[in-house]
């Protein structure tokens, strides 16, 4: 959906990079001057301020970037646009991914077209679609042990020893399944192209507000992929396992316990993501999967993607 530009004025800008990566800071210094010469103000996320020594600007904790910004800009790749996302998720703080990373499915911004987009989106001329979260707490007896969100997915998996985790699986009350298998993920829509979808599971459009289960190789071959209705509750609890952990979107960890109960459901707030005019989901999927190659140009993609690898990012997307 195109906004009207009077709808939404942005007087101050917030800026998070993925310090770590080489290029970067010169990246977020372009950014600044050009938001600047636009007559905006530019907050930074503090630790990006502090890694890049940009201490002359105004800088605060991402959690807090909501309360000073009208526009987040967050420059690298879906890692870290998952862990601003999910600070910022009760902020109603609206985001633009710049891709400083490899894959880049919610930093959809190229580096090499970032001035004319970020341009087009200041000037009020961007699609806007909102994405939703799931939160998940882990419940032994009546504590509460563990509790986070997730904008990609909850994923249940077996730990280091690498035994079967053996599960329970409750959906609004009602008894699913019980199944053992290395992990089960529970995904949005967003998530629906990740850990999700290595593991066979659908594709889901982000208008979609379901839930997606996929469970990570399952003893019965009969076991597969369900989407549920996005209201859904899901509770599951290990029964059997010695070593099993939980994860929200692989950056929030919690090791379980057998007779753990971990339990999933859709988030009140959501994430507003803003893209460039002619911003499409299914070029995304053409551009990140290949759909659109020949076999032998996969094959050609692939042997370039090796061999650029060294000097990427690690990104979970």
């Amino acid at each position: 959906m195109t906004t009207d530009p009077q709808q939404r004025s942005f007087r101050t800008v917030a800026l998070v990079g993925r310090y770590q990566t080489s290029g970067v800071a010169g990246t977020l210094a372009e950014i600044t001057l050009f938001l600047q010469g636009r007559g905006l103000s530019v907050v930074l996320e503090s630790g990006t301020a502090q890694a890049i020594g940009r201490t002359d600007l105004p800088n605060a904790p991402t959690a807090e970037l909501g309360a000073t910004a009208d526009l987040a800009v967050v420059v690298g790749g879906d890692g870290t646009m998952l862990g601003v996302a999910r600070e910022l998720a009760s902020s109603d703080l609206p985001l633009v991914g710049i891709n400083h990373g490899r894959l880049g499915f919610m930093t959809d911004v190229p580096l090499t077209r970032w001035r004319e987009a970020l341009g087009q989106i200041l000037e009020g001329r961007y699609q806007s679609e909102c994405r939703m979260l799931l939160g998940a707490r882990v419940m032994r007896g009546d504590e509460t042990v563990f509790s986070a969100t997730a904008l990609n997915d909850v994923v249940v998996a077996r730990g280091a020893l690498g035994r079967m985790v053996e599960v329970v699986v409750h959906v609004d009350g009602l008894y699913m399944y019980t199944q053992r298998a290395d992990g089960l993920v529970v995904a949005t829509p967003t998530g629906s192209t990740a850990y999700a979808l290595s593991a066979n599971g659908p594709i889901l459009h982000p208008r979609l507000a379901g839930i997606v289960l996929t469970p990570v190789a399952p003893q019965s071959l009969s076991n597969r992929p369900i989407v549920l209705p996005e209201a859904s509750r899901v509770s599951i609890r290990v029964s059997e396992s010695r070593d099993a952990l939980v994860n929200c979107d692989m950056q929030s960890f919690a090791e379980l316990a057998a007779g753990d109960t971990i339990e999933v459901a859709r988030m009140p707030s959501a994430i507003e993501f803003l893209h460039p005019p002619g911003w499409s989901y299914f070029a995304t999927l053409r551009q990140k999967l290949n759909w659109h190659a020949m076999p032998a140009d996969r094959d050609a993609a692939a042997d370039r993607d090796v061999a650029d690898r060294d000097d990427a990012p690690d990104v979970y997307a």
